[in-house]
């Protein structure tokens, strides 16, 4: 009898152990990085992953979709319009254009789950993995795999402003803290190269938007400002300013442009869809996607932890952290 007892004894030991390593594994596998605590990264690829319960996917009947806040929101809810269209055919659902005033209110959307999928900026791309479950897949791209945009340092072509030195002592006009090139880009080279911090070698102002911030200069309200260039020429292309009226006294490296992705607990199978709709759009079916996105011709497909280095390394540069309260 005691042997039996024994047995049952070692053998609770070993399933109580057992089960107790797998908790613990489970919870050492859920790696964060610079992830909120609502989420976890068991591969390590600085994204969150997939919730391990199937109850915690997301499977919704109206998708919605959101491009990042850099223009008038009206004229692309016009744009998307045949995109949307396609987006419909692939995953047989309704996708609503959810059109956003501020890169705070999408990011909002997506963290409390009223956002499914979305085209966020250049700048907001870490934010929005690290607080919000963004998991970032797609970007726009030439048909010979060249992408992406440059911030410049604008003034009018009449200015007497011939180099960013020449800002000591005048006002500047951001977009928002949370743009690449509207803030975080121009913050790092000014400080870096020219040894020009704002408040104490010039006055920040933020406009809230790029083309705030062009049709500023453009209208003689600021007179310098930092734009992502390719807001510039949509605006140039569309007719909003005359081109030629402004020109760059400092033009950046190539960044990456608008990330394109889900949310993190969108169910597998819809998100497949959902990716397959993005890499068989084609931009030509549409004249009015094509003239606003003439630097482009498909998607491609990205990979943040790689793709987002540099944007994280002129954050980490600004001493800007991901605070996701």
């Amino acid at each position: 009898m005691k042997t039996v007892i024994t047995i049952f004894k070692n053998l609770f030991l070993v399933i109580f152990f057992s089960i107790s390593a797998l908790s613990f594994a489970g919870a050492e596998d859920c790696y964060r990085g610079t992830l909120d605590k609502a989420y976890c990264d068991r591969n390590m690829d600085q994204v969150a992953d997939l919730p391990l319960d199937p109850k915690d996917w997301v499977d919704p009947q109206t998708i919605i979709f959101a491009y990042t806040p850099v223009e008038d929101p009206a004229v692309y809810a016009n744009i998307w319009t045949k995109f949307v269209k396609h987006v419909e055919k692939h995953t047989e659902r309704k996708v609503v254009f959810f059109p956003v005033e501020s890169n705070a209110a999408q990011l909002e959307a997506m963290r409390s789950g009223r956002l499914h999928v979305a085209g966020f900026n250049t700048g907001s791309n870490p934010i929005a993995v690290s607080c919000a479950g963004f998991v970032p897949w797609g970007m726009h791209a030439k048909d010979d795999g060249s992408f992406g945009y440059e911030m410049e340092i604008i003034v009018l072509n009449d200015s007497p402003i011939q180099s960013p030195a020449e800002i000591k002592g005048k006002t500047l006009a951001f977009t928002s803290p949370t743009s690449n090139s509207g803030f975080k880009a121009p913050s790092a080279i000014l400080k870096g190269e020219f040894d020009l911090i704002a408040d104490r070698d010039f006055t920040p102002v933020f406009s809230g938007k790029h083309d705030n911030s062009i049709l500023g200069v453009y209208n003689g309200d600021y007179e310098i400002a930092s734009i992502a260039n390719s807001v510039l020429h949509r605006m140039e292309r569309r007719g909003v300013i005359e081109k030629g009226k402004i020109r760059a006294v400092y033009r950046s490296p190539t960044f990456p442009s608008t990330g394109y992705g889900h949310a993190h607990n969108l169910h597998p199978e819809l998100v497949a869809k959902i990716k397959n709709a993005f890499f068989t759009w084609n931009f030509d079916d549409d004249p009015l996607y094509k003239k606003e996105f003439a630097k482009s011709d498909r998607f491609i497909g990205i990979r943040h932890m790689n793709d987002w280095a540099v944007i994280r390394q002129i954050d980490k540069a600004n001493g800007i952290t991901y605070d996701c309260k």
